[in-house]
């Protein structure tokens, strides 16, 4: 394959990369900003839609473990393809009247969407190590993972437009129809990557699923994981809550701060994305050029944290952009972790255990600290502190992990 065939190669991947993430997002969005409708509809109440984001979040945390093992034993191609054809059949299935028709099958069906999607990020960091270079990967995956932005952003209009011309239902009908073409874009455009040998300094052993964590480079990632996925939780579930009771903000003036925040958001994901790219094309290591990048955007913490001491609305919420896009420059960084140290027929899995431990971290630091804390302390004073703190803590437990001179890895006899 030519040199301009593989950059279109690339490119066309990466695009079918952000499609897939963008529609995996908008299930999410859907279902926070059709709950009003949904709930008159069915008559619920606010413990029913945290059974309902409950069994979303659960399921997603343990698919992930299983995503990432069949990712790994299938390879990218049908391993992305099972995982948007299941998460497309399943939140059509979420608005079928039969199935649905009770909080009970609401529950079955949210799972089974929250377990199907879980494969999307071991499949795509996946599809990134086997297509792009490794000073590359952080980049490739800031535009994938800026899908997640731009269904944050967009998706409450479209929400509220489906929901006035179809009803909340239509919303994942649609959802699940434009999975199903995203499964017949990719069965058409993918071809397989072209071989390559792997990256220096990668590990060279055979390891399973359980053995990736006999390396320290796997536990920095899963540790950091665990430590960071809660902040994006945090703002995303308690930024919306915050805006209202604390700053007293309307529905006009969170309708201008969310497309704002997301879009710094995305800001952010390109640029922590570019750093390592450009340090790379400048003589840098990998093992130098990511915990730079990532550094730069842990420091990006501190200053969103300041937001709570501030009066000034607009200045606010201009510190808070910091968090949203220091965070996700942080997240393309992360997830290239796994490709600079681990052989890609293992990416898949490695990934995976990682993201179950950010599916516990955002259980405990976007759920369970929050409301302990909030609830009976009535502040968010400690939260934002806590959040300016935790990637500073993962990015010094990384340094001893995941970038230290790597002992050589005997192959297994």
């Amino acid at each position: 394959m030519g040199s301009t065939q593989l950059s279109s190669a690339r490119w066309r991947i990466l695009a079918l990369l952000f499609f897939g993430t963008t529609l995996t997002y908008l299930d999410r969005v859907f279902l926070s900003n059709l709950w009003p409708t949904l709930r008159d509809s069915m008559h619920f109440n606010a413990g029913d839609y945290g059974n309902l984001t409950g069994a979303f979040a659960l399921a997603y945390t343990v698919g992930y473990l299983v995503a990432g093992k069949f990712v790994d034993r299938f390879g990218s191609k049908i391993g992305y393809l099972v995982t948007i054809a299941w998460w497309a059949a399943a939140s059509a299935l979420v608005g079928l009247p039969l199935l649905s028709a009770t909080l009970a099958g609401l529950l079955v069906w949210r799972g089974l969407l929250g377990f199907g999607e879980a494969g999307n990020f071991p499949a795509a960091i996946k599809s990134v190590a086997e297509w792009y270079p490794k000073q590359d990967r952080a980049f490739a995956t800031s535009v994938f993972n800026s899908g997640s932005n731009v269904a944050a952003m967009f998706g409450p209009a479209l929400a509220g437009v489906l929901a006035l011309t179809w009803g909340w239902r239509g919303a994942f009908y649609l959802d699940g129809a434009l999975g199903l073409v995203w499964v017949v874009l990719w069965l058409t455009l993918y071809r397989n990557p072209p071989i390559q040998p792997e990256d220096e300094g990668v590990i060279t052993a055979k390891i399973g699923w359980i053995g990736a964590l006999k390396y320290p480079e796997a536990w920095g990632f899963v540790i950091g994981k665990f430590l960071t996925d809660g902040v994006w939780w945090f703002y995303l579930f308690w930024l919306p809550p915050y805006l209202y009771d604390v700053r007293h903000f309307n529905l006009k003036e969170v309708g201008w701060a969310m497309p704002v925040l997301y879009s710094a958001a995305s800001v952010g994901s390109l640029i922590g994305g570019a750093i390592p790219s450009y340090l790379g094309r400048h003589g840098w290591d990998m093992r130098k050029a990511r915990p730079t990048a990532m550094a730069i955007c842990a420091l990006c913490m501190p200053i969103a944290a300041t937001a709570v001491g501030v009066k000034n609305p607009v200045l606010m919420i201009a510190l808070i952009c910091f968090g949203l896009g220091g965070h996700q420059g942080w997240s393309a960084n992360i997830f290239s972790t796994t490709s600079d140290a681990f052989p890609k027929g293992a990416v898949g899995s490695v990934t995976a255990i990682g993201g179950f431990a950010g599916g516990l971290g955002g259980i405990l630091f976007s759920a369970k600290l929050p409301g302990f804390i909030i609830g009976h302390f009535g502040t968010y004073v400690p939260m934002f502190v806590m959040m300016g703190s935790l990637h500073l803590i993962a990015l010094l437990v990384m340094s001893q992990l995941s970038w230290r001179k790597r002992r050589p890895v005997a192959a297994p006899a």
